[in-house]
């Protein structure tokens, strides 16, 4: 058996994203799995090593997952030729300074969106990585989602005809810590825009790989966002100002004349299949879906409404769709990118989502920022 072992630095994974989707659902499952195989008699292994500021929260993290390696001493983490990826999780402003020392060193470099607040710095990011002359990545999981990918199918089949527009409601309702019995759900990071924190920097880097993957290349943006919830408890139990945008409403339109939708808020109430639901409406059919699921409705199974507000509607617009089935099992979406990472590294197999392609999520951000501020449309 031809084993190719990858030492795996994962820095600032102590979070909650870091730790239950990259460490225990990503690395921790393909290590469990005995790796990735890529032929009978070959596959790639993977060893981490926690990184990190707390060394009590490292301990007990690698404890709980039969993780053998933790430190918090980075520099001697990069120092050991047994790593050749550096994966960080952690808050984006801190994301630069680590994103160089691996480059530096002369790892791999793997991590969380956004890869920076400004244009500017993330583009600086992905030509140092390329100077160093590494192999990149930057996290764009919801390529991979069970919902998208039945959606891309649909796409590839012709369901939709000509796909005329798009429309995605994202969020939930994030506890403030304000109410009894409510504690703060978030980290107090993102709701201030001097730490890096807002919706914007956020879900407008998703929603842009997102749409240029699966719609097409985005022509123009005009964006509003908002600080709905002015004040929330951080983590001391201490009130403290909002600084950063919490909702999001966003209106893009592509080169192919598409145009997409794009609602996210931490301030709202869920009354839809899920914490993330995109309707795509063609020609010739929709489809309505969610993280996991996929439901559509042909020109054929459409109903023929009439409006009359003065009696009870007849029609029950929900029965009319039905549920992609398909028998293909569907495993995470951050694990799924884990593994074409591992093969990028491992045997140079390619890899698009790289960090100069995180930098285009981050210019989707900052427009929309702008675009805000200008109260205009703003082209790319």
């Amino acid at each position: 058996m031809k084993e190719h072992k990858l030492g795996i630095i994962m820095n600032g994974v102590t979070g909650r994203m870091g730790t239950n989707q990259h460490l225990i659902r990503s690395i921790c499952a393909i290590r469990d799995q005995g790796g990735v195989q890529i032929s009978p008699n070959e596959r790639i292994t993977v060893d981490p090593i926690l990184t990190g500021r707390n060394e009590d929260k490292l301990k007990a993290l690698a404890e709980n997952n039969g993780v053998s390696r933790w430190t918090t001493n980075l520099d001697e983490a990069l120092a050991d030729s047994e790593n050749q990826i550096f994966f960080d999780a952690s808050s984006t402003l801190h994301r630069a300074r680590f994103v160089e020392m691996a480059a530096k060193a002369g790892k791999a470099v793997y991590c969380e969106k956004p890869t920076a607040v400004t244009t500017e710095e993330a583009l600086r990011l992905a030509q140092i990585c390329e100077d160093f002359g590494i192999k990149n990545g930057v996290v764009q999981d919801k390529l991979w989602l069970p919902g998208i990918r039945k959606l891309k199918k649909l796409i590839k089949d012709g369901f939709f005809g000509e796909i005329l527009s798009v429309r995605g409601e994202f969020g939930y309702w994030v506890f403030t810590g304000v109410d009894e019995g409510q504690p703060a759900q978030r980290p107090s990071w993102n709701y201030r825009k001097e730490d890096g924190g807002g919706i914007m920097i956020d879900m407008l880097c998703h929603w842009r790989y997102l749409v240029d993957n699966v719609f097409g290349s985005i022509k123009s943006i005009s964006c509003r966002g908002a600080t709905h919830v002015a004040e929330r408890i951080d983590e001391q139990g201490n009130p403290y100002k909002c600084t950063a945008d919490d909702s999001c409403y966003a209106t893009m339109e592509l080169e192919n004349g598409i145009i997409c939708q794009f609602n996210s808020s931490w301030t709202v109430r869920v009354r839809r299949d899920d914490l993330f639901v995109m309707q795509v409406d063609g020609n010739k059919g929709s489809a309505v879906v969610g993280l996991r699921e996929c439901r559509t409705q042909s020109i054929g199974e459409t109903p023929r409404p009439v409006w009359n507000p003065d009696v009870v509607q007849s029609i029950d617009f929900h029965e009319g769709w039905k549920t992609v089935e398909e028998g293909e099992e569907y495993d995470n979406a951050f694990k799924v990118e884990w593994e074409l990472f591992l093969r990028h590294v491992a045997l140079n197999e390619p890899f698009p989502y790289d960090l100069r392609s995180g930098a285009k999520g981050v210019e989707l951000a900052e427009l929309g920022l702008n675009s805000w501020k200008a109260k205009k449309w703003i082209d790319l």
